[in-house]
Order: structure tokens, then sequence, then C-alpha cells
């Protein structure tokens, strides 16, 4: 048996390969005992117990930028986080510490490092973060998704992994049927998939609510996820074109048979995103979150855009032109079948399992 901490989170991109990890390490021994620590407040609270899994939460929390007199406590709630991850350890008595980015992963590397404990990194994204890359200096290894990143990391460390996704997103193939019953829509039809992120995206919605009777009149079918805030002027919208090929939803739980169903997809850029449609193998347009930190989103679609793998389309230009690219991309079939023979290369369906083997490797 293995006692191994798992910390990071924030966001799905951050918290879904952890769990993935988590779950690989438990399917090669049953007896390894794993605890998450997380950010008080944060997604990873309620979604790591849903998985099954213990969590423990710090009071530690990220600069905010909009409003500088909010940072004022941040530096005590950093030595209250390095003093509760210190108990936590001392308690846990861990083999191993695992950082997966996002704010908590910070003070419990750092506090595994200070007290003896070896550690390992899990990067999702091409362009690393700051945390990440401050807790790089004393980890034994670094799990990366994108090539080159000797510019943020020691490259002896770096181990091309990929992301860990979920494993249903494997096997869509065999889901069609399933899915267009699921969906109520037409198995005959040409399906795009329209998903911002777990929070929707609002350069997207707009985009495809302004454009959703040319989608309709070019003979397409949607799926739409529009996150919480947008789910009402979907809904309207889709009324009132009175029309039963768009499913619209505010959250797609079912994302196996919401890829089982696509023809094509636009999505924001995420690291997990990305890596879960590498492994689905579905043309893609990506319309990167430009606020995102260190504009990493637009890295992550230029590594699948430079190999023909994806179009991009900027945020700032999505309202104008992402409905005529959707459009023009799914009346292409050669174009189509090229996207998606190109993004199957770069799919590492093994992550998981490849990064719970380094784990265990350094343990031993």
């Amino acid at each position: 048996m293995k006692k191994i901490i798992i910390s990071g989170g924030g966001t799905g991109g951050h918290i879904y390969p952890a769990v993935a990890i988590a779950n690989e390490l438990k399917a090669i021994d049953a007896s390894n005992e794993i605890l998450f620590v997380g950010a008080e407040g944060k997604m990873e609270m309620e979604k790591v117990p849903k998985a099954g899994y213990k969590i423990i939460g710090l009071p530690i929390a990220g600069i905010n930028r909009s409003n500088m007199l909010a940072n004022l406590g941040l530096p005590l709630k950093l030595i209250k986080s390095l003093w509760k991850t210190y108990r936590v350890i001392k308690d846990f008595k861990p083999d191993i510490a695992i950082g997966v980015g996002g704010y908590a992963s910070g003070p419990t590397l750092i506090m595994a490092n200070f007290l003896g404990v070896p550690t390992l990194i899990q990067e999702q994204n091409s362009f690393a973060g700051v945390t990440n890359k401050f807790v790089a200096k004393k980890a034994q290894k670094i799990c990366v998704a994108y090539p080159n990143m000797e510019q943020f990391f020691p490259k002896e460390k770096i181990i091309m992994t990929g992301n860990p996704v979920r494993k249903d997103i494997l096997e869509t193939n065999s889901k069609r049927e399933q899915a267009f019953k699921h969906f109520g829509l037409d198995p005959e039809r040409k399906t795009l998939l329209v998903i911002g992120g777990s929070q929707g995206a609002r350069t997207i919605n707009e985009a495809i609510f302004a454009g959703l009777n040319d989608l309709i009149s070019n003979d397409l079918q949607v799926i739409w996820q529009t996150g919480k805030i947008f789910i009402n002027k979907a809904k309207q919208g889709v009324e009132s074109l009175q029309t039963q090929r768009v499913f619209v939803s505010d959250f797609i739980y079912e994302m196996d048979l919401a890829y089982a169903a696509a023809d094509l997809v636009v999505s924001r850029a995420g690291a997990l995103s990305v890596s879960e449609l590498c492994l689905a193998e579905k043309p893609s347009i990506l319309v990167p979150l430009p606020t995102a930190a260190e504009d990493h989103q637009t890295q992550n679609a230029l590594s699948l855009v430079n190999v023909k793998a994806a179009w991009l389309v900027k945020d700032v230009e999505a309202r104008d032109i992402l409905v005529d690219n959707v459009v023009k991309l799914a009346n292409d079939k050669q174009e189509m079948q090229l996207l998606s023979k190109n993004i199957k290369t770069l799919a590492k369906p093994e992550a998981g399992k490849e990064i719970a083997a380094e784990v265990l490797k350094i343990i031993k």
C-alpha cells in the first residue's frame, strides 16, 4: 500500500486529470490510499468527493487583478495554508505528493519538499502555470502534454505523457446510435457539438445564438452546452426557431455520447478539451479564451493548428466569422478527414497509466 497526496484544482482542467491519475493508481493497486488537497470554496471541494475521494481544503486564494485591495490578506492565507499542509503531511505521511496546478498545489508541494517527501508535477498546458514553474525545481519528474516544455522546466525531468482524460471518450464509435437517441437527433444529419468549458463561453454562445438560423438552413443539427449564465437565452432562441434540431443544455454530463454524435466541434482550447478532441478524433474549430493566464489557450490551439489538426478562430472575430467557418468546414469533406486524421496522431490514450507508473517508480 502506498500513500499519495494529489493537490491542485480551481478548474475542471486541473481536477479531471487529477481524478484520472487517482483512478489509475487505484486500478494498479486498490489498497493505495489517496488524499486530495484543494482550495476552500473551489470546485474541487465538490467534484473530488463525487469521484469517491477524500479532500482537505486550504484557505489559499489567487491574486485578484481587478481589485488589488482584495489581495491584502493573501500573505496570511499563504501562511495558514502552509501550516495546514504541514499538519496534513505529518498526519498522513505520504510516500509522494503530486501537483496538478492551481492554487492549492503551491503550498502542498513547497511543504512536501521541506519535509523530504518526493514530488511529481503534471502540467496540462503548452504554457506552464506560475505554480508549477515555481515548484518544478525540486520535483523528481514533470509530466507534460506538449513538446518544447524545456523552456519552463529542467529538460532532464520532463516526460511527455499527454493529459489523462476519462476513459469513456475512447469508446465513442460504438455509441453513435445510442447518442442520437439520447439527444433526440437525426443520425442521417451532420452534427455540430458546441462546448465552452464547464462554465460556458460567452463569445461562442453569442456567435452560435446569432447564427442558429444559418446552421439550420445549412442542414446541420446542434448539440450545444451553454453553461448556466446563457442557458435561458439559448432556450428562447431555440424555441423561437421551432426546431427539433438543436439540443441545448447548461451542462452535458454524457460527454462520451456528445462526442459520439458529433461530426465536428467548436470548443475553447483548454488543455483538457484539446486532449479529449485528440482522443475523439474530431475535426474542430478552436476559439481560445484570450484572458486565460499567459494566453495559454492560444498556445494550446496553435500546437494543433500548426500541424493542420484544427482550425482557429480568434475570440475577437468569433461573432463575425465563427458560424461561417463552421458551415465552410462542414461542407468540406476532404478537410474534415484531414483534420480528423492529423488530430488522431496527437492523442495519448495511455497518459493516466504512464503518469501512475512514474509515480510508483519514484516511490520505489
